[in-house]
């Protein structure tokens, strides 16, 4: 009987430690490094950088000079010879092995700047796969601070329930005695049995949303989903830096993926216009050949020798249709170009305008914070004040609940409000491409 509750001691102290090992404290910073190095749509991402320098390096491998080798064994049937009028026609015995190798290089010179252009345009490919994948990784950031806030929110919320609900379950029993005194109703316990109920329903609620956003987290950032996060507690006491809208808006005309991205499309439109113009500019290149072909069949009698001839020179090549057909892809071009120009100006004024809704969002919970604190304080002085009240048979049990759920409900304002301010300066960060 001793063994078994040894046992028992035993496993139930396993299981506690289990469950403590499984929480996990993380910060914001240390929530972005891991979703860099785990997260699964930042992988594809990068695997498509790699992609994109691979085509750069294809590119450039247009200015190494092109060498084909070609190498033939064949059997040659017997010849016939005729007049030109097909007549006194006569068998011409041949050599009936063949044999035929050539070597041939040539190295480009000059292709009108297409070889330039092409390598050019490789090469904002690969800023442009870059900068992609530096947008999904702000975007990943952004969505996961987003999941991180609301997980601490929660837990701020769970407290303040748990709080709560001791505080009701205190009152019950000051009114279950008070009943034994005669001095309380059933009426009145039922109230607070009622308001217990509505606190523990809301609090398994947010223990659910805490659930499936720590889910989300471990997923995101390669953890196991049984462990559960613990959000950094310092951070709505962390000194966020003062920067003003101009220098917001500043900084989002310079860093903003959107606009960056877009000024590559703009170079690489006007690549496209070179690569277009190039098709009406001569090809120039250095060319040599190596044959050696057997029989000589050019003669008649056929003579059974190998002949080896070669020669370097310089190959020339224009082609002239592109003098007419080129001009709708130059034009098409050069369309791109100032499509692309218009499309930024566009994308600008989204982004100036994203910026100041968001700097005056973040104004405002600063604001907000600010009332919050003070209608706190009120709630917290108006519940003890009431509590003294109750106590001293001065006040009823309906203005008990009332101070309950008015101090309720501004903690719970006060700990969105400090989120919220967190959220605003995370948003501006994300729509200036530093988060």
């Amino acid at each position: 009987m001793k063994t078994r509750h040894h046992l028992v001691m035993f496993l139930s102290f396993a299981l506690c430690l289990s469950a403590q090992a499984q929480k996990r404290s993380l910060t914001l910073d240390e929530m972005f490094r891991l979703a860099d190095e785990n997260n699964k749509a930042l992988r594809t991402n990068s695997i498509g950088v790699q992609a994109a320098q691979e085509g750069l390096f294809a590119a450039k491998s247009g200015r190494l000079p092109d060498i084909n080798a070609s190498l033939s064994a064949s059997y040659i049937g017997n010849g016939y010879l005729w007049d030109r009028n097909f007549g006194n026609g006569m068998p011409i015995d041949m050599p009936h092995f063949g044999n035929n190798f050539s070597l041939q290089v040539a190295q480009v010179i000059y292709a009108g700047g297409a070889l330039n252009s092409g390598i050019a345009l490789a090469d904002l490919g690969v800023q442009m796969a870059q900068l992609q994948h530096e947008q999904k990784r702000q975007e990943v950031h952004f969505l996961l601070a987003g999941h991180y806030l609301d997980l601490f929110k929660l837990g701020n919320q769970i407290r303040i329930f748990d709080q709560n609900i001791a505080l009701t379950e205190k009152m019950l029993d000051d009114i279950r005695n008070r009943q034994a005194q005669g001095m309380a109703l059933k009426n009145d316990i039922t109230r607070y049995e009622l308001q217990l109920e509505n606190l523990k329903m809301q609090r398994t609620r947010l223990l659910n949303g805490k659930e499936i956003l720590n889910y989300q987290l471990t997923n995101a950032i390669g953890w196991d989903t049984s462990v559960e996060i613990e959000p950094d507690s310092t951070l709505i006491h962390n000194i966020l830096q003062t920067i003003s809208e101009n220098d917001w808006q500043q900084s989002a005309s310079q860093n903003a993926p959107a606009l960056r991205q877009l000024d590559l499309v703009i170079r690489m439109n006007e690549e496209k216009e070179k690569l277009a113009q190039s098709a009406r500019r001569p090809k120039l290149a250095l060319v040599g050949e190596e044959h050696l072909d057997g029989p000589i069949l050019i003669e008649v009698p056929v003579i059974n020798k190998n002949f080896n001839y070669w020669f370097v020179g310089l190959g020339l090549q224009y082609d002239l249709s592109s003098l007419y057909k080129s001009s709708h892809d130059i034009r098409k071009a050069r369309l791109e170009v100032q499509r692309s120009q218009e499309e930024k100006t566009v994308v600008a004024e989204g982004v100036d305008n994203g910026v100041h809704a968001v700097f005056v969002q973040y104004q405002e919970a600063v604001k907000n914070l600010e009332i919050c604190e003070k209608t706190l304080a009120l709630a917290n002085e108006n519940y003890r004040m009431t509590r003294n009240r109750y106590d001293n048979e001065l006040a009823l049990l309906t203005d008990m609940l009332d101070a309950s759920n008015s101090k309720l409900s501004a903690e719970l304002e006060w700990v969105n409000a400090k989120i919220s301010i967190y959220y605003y300066y995370l948003n501006l960060h994300y729509l200036t491409g530093k988060l």
